[in-house]
């Protein structure tokens, strides 16, 4: 029988050790194994020193990079199949020349877990939300080319032994897609650092941060941190502020008794998002958000410049962030059916409200009048979500800011997070494997890559060139 104060040989398995949220919840979960004493080492097909997490760059994890000279497209096309083929390369790497391991954490990608099942580990699979459902199949090749990947990633997901998902959502979400697999996966929130302290502001981060500072205390403040994608819906914020300004908003008899009520030229709104000149999207939403503003008859700004209505700053730094966090008075979260959303946990463990769609993951983490509003994805339900925080006293805004922060410390800081994984952990470990099912199934697999060598051959290559010919997306 497994002893469950044992510690734990960890192995995790992520495609792109990178900056992103996928990336942070890796960081953290090794983190958090790694402070409960467990050991652990982190493979992955690419790992960029000066495109990381400090924690994976400084030594405090250990970093095992195989694949890394696999190409990540072939002509700009196939970036799937070749981040699969990267991750079955850092998956046998993991298990003809790594060391035993008891779990194995994998995210992301689920088409190496057959490989990985070539060994004794247990598997555990975090699904931040169905791949499949995530690309868009425009042309008739473009969902033959994805209906293979896509059953790929339904049959090797069933292989895992416990399947971990970001939210009850992406819980349903999981079950509605993956109609082959009967057994609902377990939840395990993303985790926030509470307890983590800042560091101190040094003067270039103090220059940095003085337009945010400079604003003056009579004006309101809201914040809407994503990144300039159309899927964010940051038009929504827009829109709110429109009416507010116009003074179109619904009359609230509660908050016109309140004497601190904001006029319409003491409102401001910072969108702040990440930012790449060489993504065509960001460049053309931002310009679109600009332009929607100024049709609503909006004074826009460009950071460092704060003096409009709107002001856009493309991407920034932590500090300018956390001095976002302590000047604004909300922030907005406008995503719709969004998977979880790290953004409003950020917001309560500064101890602002959170405006956000009453949809998806900010429903189980915001918990609504109490610690934000949840409304709907129109910009009269936002704008009067905003006019009631705009009027509150500074003892109602002080309650909703502790309230917020009392949740996350309860229900998603990294303490909490670091307990609940390593139940989970402990739990697999109770299972014992039945001799023949293991080696069974390390048949199947083994019979399964010989298959899919000869397939390669005679249909996969013939296949790609002709694809590629057809400019698959």
């Amino acid at each position: 029988m497994t002893d469950l104060s044992q510690k734990l040989r960890v192995g995790f398995i992520h495609p792109d050790l990178g900056i992103g949220g996928a990336e942070r919840l890796v960081v953290d979960a090794a983190l958090a194994l790694q402070n409960k004493g467990h050991e652990v080492t982190i493979y992955t097909a690419h790992h960029d020193p000066s495109h990381c997490f400090e924690e994976t760059r400084d030594g405090t994890l250990r970093v095992v990079v195989r694949g890394s000279f696999l190409p990540r497209h072939i002509l700009g096309r196939f970036q799937v199949v070749c981040a699969m083929l990267r991750m079955l390369y850092a998956a046998f790497a993991m298990v003809l020349f790594g060391p035993r391991f008891d779990v194995i954490f994998v995210d992301g990608i689920s088409a190496c877990l057959p490989v990985l099942r070539l060994s004794t580990s247990k598997i555990l699979f975090y699904c931040h939300f169905p791949d499949m459902l995530l690309v868009q199949k425009r042309s008739w090749i473009s969902r033959l080319y994805r209906k293979p990947i896509d059953l790929v990633e339904q049959l090797t997901t069933g292989m895992a032994d416990q399947v971990l998902v970001n939210s009850k959502f992406t819980q349903q979400v999981y079950m509605e897609t993956f109609t082959l697999l009967s057994t609902p996966p377990g939840v395990l929130y993303p985790p926030i650092d509470v307890e983590k302290k800042a560091p101190p502001m040094t003067a270039e981060h103090k220059e940095q941060c003085a337009p945010i500072s400079n604003i003056p205390s009579s004006i309101k403040v809201f914040v809407s941190i994503n990144r300039y994608e159309r899927k964010k819906n940051i038009q929504l914020a827009i829109e709110a502020l429109a009416l507010m300004v116009q003074g179109k908003v619904k009359s609230d008899k509660s908050s016109d008794d309140n004497k601190t009520k904001a006029k319409p030229k003491n409102l401001k709104l910072i969108i702040a998002g990440g930012y790449d000149i060489r993504v065509k999207e960001n460049v053309e939403y931002h310009q679109e958000l600009k332009t929607m503003a100024t049709q609503h008859k909006l004074s826009t700004s460009e950071f460092p410049d704060t003096s409009g209505q709107v002001v856009f700053l493309r991407s920034f730094s932590d500090a300018q962030k956390r001095a976002l966090l302590e000047r604004c008075c909300a922030v907005i979260y406008t995503p719709d059916r969004e998977h979880f959303g790290i953004v409003p946990l950020e917001a309560m463990c500064a101890q602002r409200p959170v405006i956000a769609v009453n949809s998806g993951g900010p429903t189980e983490s915001i918990d609504h009048a109490t610690t934000g509003f949840l409304c709907k994805a129109e910009p009269a339900a936002f704008a009067e979500a905003m006019r009631t925080v705009a009027a509150f006293s500074e003892a109602q805004a002080r309650a909703m800011g502790e309230a917020g922060l009392e949740r996350v410390t309860c229900e998603f800081s990294t303490r909490t997070f670091a307990t609940r994984l390593q139940a989970s952990l402990r739990a697999m470990m109770l299972f014992e494997d039945v001799a023949l099912s293991t080696w069974l199934w390390r048949g199947a697999v083994l019979a399964g890559l010989v298959a899919a060598m000869y397939a390669s051959r005679a249909v996969i290559f013939p296949y790609a060139r002709a694809a590629l010919l057809e400019k698959v997306d």
